[in-house]
């Protein structure tokens, strides 16, 4: 549900916006008055995304957002102005434990949910700096803080939190905050199969104990709060939005 014009005149970065949580987040910033920079590593996705949204003021770019020239063609594609970044594209790790996991996949999965959130926040920072505002607001895990997930997964998630108090810390002095949000579990169409028998008996409690999966409409309101002017006062915060699951 829409709560007004929050963003009107306002333009935001989303990675990872084909599907899930990222689209549901820029459909919710449309509504309520944004111009949005969407991208994803799916072209397909992205051209019915655009699609579905008419004349909405939706600029889309396709690419593995590890890809340096990618995060330049997102900075062309914005402009001169940035007033957010969600940094939510990410990926899953087989649930992997470290005795099992291969070079390949903790390379790749640090390398997106990691490495590329700092490099695109590296991007946007000099304009929001000049600004003298900004929203960045990443998107970490319920598994940096349980053992929810392979050791890949936890450790770029966990890392995250840590890059999102370094970013608060130094720049909300110059008027940019830094929040990441922690879902638990969400039904998106993103599939996690379990890659390790060893970790499907040892999360088996954990899962158990889980709440039922959120929407991704509910990620995108606690998301959109975080860069709304309605949470003016909060920066280096991490907001769990996991049904609870944190408390258990």
């Amino acid at each position: 549900m829409s709560t007004g014009t929050r963003f009107n005149n306002q333009t935001i970065i989303v990675t990872g916006a084909g599907s899930g949580i990222g689209k549901a987040t820029v459909t919710r910033l449309l509504q309520e008055g944004c111009t949005v920079i969407a991208t994803d590593i799916s072209a397909q996705r992205l051209t019915d995304f655009k699609a579905e949204q008419g004349n909405a003021p939706l600029e889309t770019v396709a690419g593995d957002i590890c890809d340096e020239s990618v995060i330049q063609r997102i900075m062309e594609a914005a402009g001169p102005h940035i007033d957010g970044l969600v940094n939510n594209a990410g990926i899953t790790d087989g649930f992997l434990p470290n005795a099992e996991v291969d070079n390949a996949t903790w390379d790749r999965v640090i390398a997106v949910n990691l490495t590329a959130v700092m490099k695109l926040t590296r991007a946007v920072l000099p304009l929001m700096i000049d600004a003298g505002k900004g929203s960045i607001v990443n998107i970490s895990s319920e598994a940096a803080t349980r053992l929810a997930a392979g050791a890949a997964y936890t450790a770029s998630k966990y890392a995250v939190i840590g890059l999102t108090k370094n970013n608060a810390a130094f720049y909300t002095r110059k008027g940019i905050r830094t929040n990441a949000v922690l879902p638990g579990g969400v039904a998106t169409n993103i599939e996690a199969p379990f890659k390790s028998e060893y970790a499907m008996e040892v999360l088996g409690k954990a899962f158990s104990m889980a709440p039922a999966p959120a929407s991704s409409e509910q990620l995108a309101a606690a998301i959109t709060w975080l860069l709304s002017d309605d949470s003016a006062n909060i920066s280096g915060t991490v907001l769990n939005s996991d049904g609870g699951w944190s408390t258990l």
